[in-house]
């Protein structure tokens, strides 16, 4: 494990602390329309206040390309911050440069500064040495909260904390562990439920998790390519052509080690991939060539939910079909209904997953929903992180 802002004394001190606030906004009124990863990151701001540290946060927002867009500017952020901690939270319009420094000398012990979108340099991305240096001249300690960004070696996630004194935030450690027990002591039966597009963002992480689990479901447009592999027809669905023997592999391996693999009985086709288009239910032995799979069928909700029942442990990564249309969301809402509703551990593995359970308002019934869905999945396939590898260690 690494060392937590628990192993060091902050009073006094300016924090640099990497938040992960790369939020969901409006794009017609700029308006918040998910703040779970401001509130997710609550609980380390606020050891921090308590702790009477100079607070400075740092975050991206969306994709500016190292280019000023002012719709994409961290002030609707601020102001849902400080909504949520009935405290002055100051901002800045820039990162680093005097304006910055000026800022920070007024900062009191307790105070919080948000530095402006780290993104608007396009020296961030590109981990330049200049840029972190800037950064780390800012603060004393270095703590990095932003699990959603750990797999990238940026001037915020890992230029900045080999210059400075670097420490873990709450979330970024109750990431690790809930992630971490997934691959090294999770209760069994073990479920893995994966959907979602393709086969190919899925192969690393079902290789390194095929030893640790019981169960594996297959849903989404995934599924797609293992009932072609199987020799069915999946009529207009898109398959992954050169990952059918990956696929097929896979299903062998299951067998062999004897984990039970669930792919559809039967699923929801339809005419065209939008809410206007008729839709039935199909076995997978008569899928139309004309349609479109869009969602797993009432039989496959019920065989799935009958193995997941039976499960003390379930990992969710992946929409099981066209959820974002509402008719084609059953399948996926039902994963969602039941985990929620189940006595075992429940981990979401963020991105679209974790959006859902959001919007469904049942996240706070999951034992754990990550903040980060790329890291979550790099770190389940047994990478490295580069901005957790480079935090000390708690030894």
């Amino acid at each position: 494990m690494k060392k937590s802002i628990r192993d060091i004394e902050v009073t006094g001190k300016k924090v640099l602390v990497r938040v992960d606030f790369n939020v969901p906004l409006d794009p017609k009124t700029n308006e918040i329309m998910d703040d779970s990863r401001i509130i997710a990151a609550l609980p380390t701001i606020w050891y921090l206040i308590e702790h009477k540290a100079r607070l400075i946060l740092c975050s991206h927002l969306g994709r500016p390309d190292g280019q000023v867009v002012e719709s994409l500017r961290m002030t609707p952020i601020a102001e849902r911050l400080s909504q949520l901690t009935n405290l002055p939270i100051y901002t800045v319009s820039d990162c680093i440069g005097l304006k910055v420094n000026k800022a920070l000398a007024k900062l009191k012990n307790g105070d919080t500064l948000l530095l402006e979108n780290l993104r608007f340099h396009p020296e961030e991305e590109a981990n330049d040495p200049a840029f972190a240096k800037s950064l780390a001249e800012l603060a004393d300690i270095y703590v990095d909260d932003a699990f959603g960004t750990a797999h990238r070696a940026h001037a915020s996630t890992y230029g900045v904390a080999k210059l400075l004194p670097a420490y873990a935030g709450f979330l970024l450690e109750k990431e690790l562990k809930a992630l971490g027990n997934l691959l090294t002591n999770a209760q069994h039966p073990f479920a893995a439920l994966l959907g979602g597009a393709k086969v190919s963002d899925k192969i690393k992480l079902i290789s390194n998790i095929i030893d640790k689990i019981d169960v594996l479901l297959i849903g989404g447009g995934m599924a797609a390519t293992f009932l072609k592999a199987q020799n069915y027809g999946v009529g207009l669905s898109s398959v992954e052509e050169d990952k059918k023997d990956l696929a097929n592999q896979i299903i062998d391996t299951a067998r062999k080690n004897n984990i039970s693999l669930l792919l559809p009985l039967d699923v929801i086709v339809a005419d065209a991939v939008n809410d206007l288009s008729k839709y039935s239910i199909a076995p997978i032995s008569m899928i139309p060539a004309n349609k479109y799979i869009v969602d797993i069928g009432p039989q496959t909700i019920e065989l799935f939910i009958g193995h997941l029942k039976q499960c003390r442990t379930i990992f969710w990564n992946g929409p099981m079909g066209v959820y974002e249309i509402a008719q084609f969301s059953r399948g996926t809402k039902s994963m969602a209904e039941l985990l929620a509703n189940l006595s075992a551990t429940t981990v979401v593995g963020g991105g679209s997953t974790a959006e859902l359970v959001a919007e469904m308002h049942l996240s706070f019934k999951m034992t754990h929903v990550s903040t980060g869905g790329g890291a979550s999945l790099s770190f389940l396939e047994g990478k490295t992180l580069p901005g957790v590898e480079v935090l000390l260690d708690d030894k």
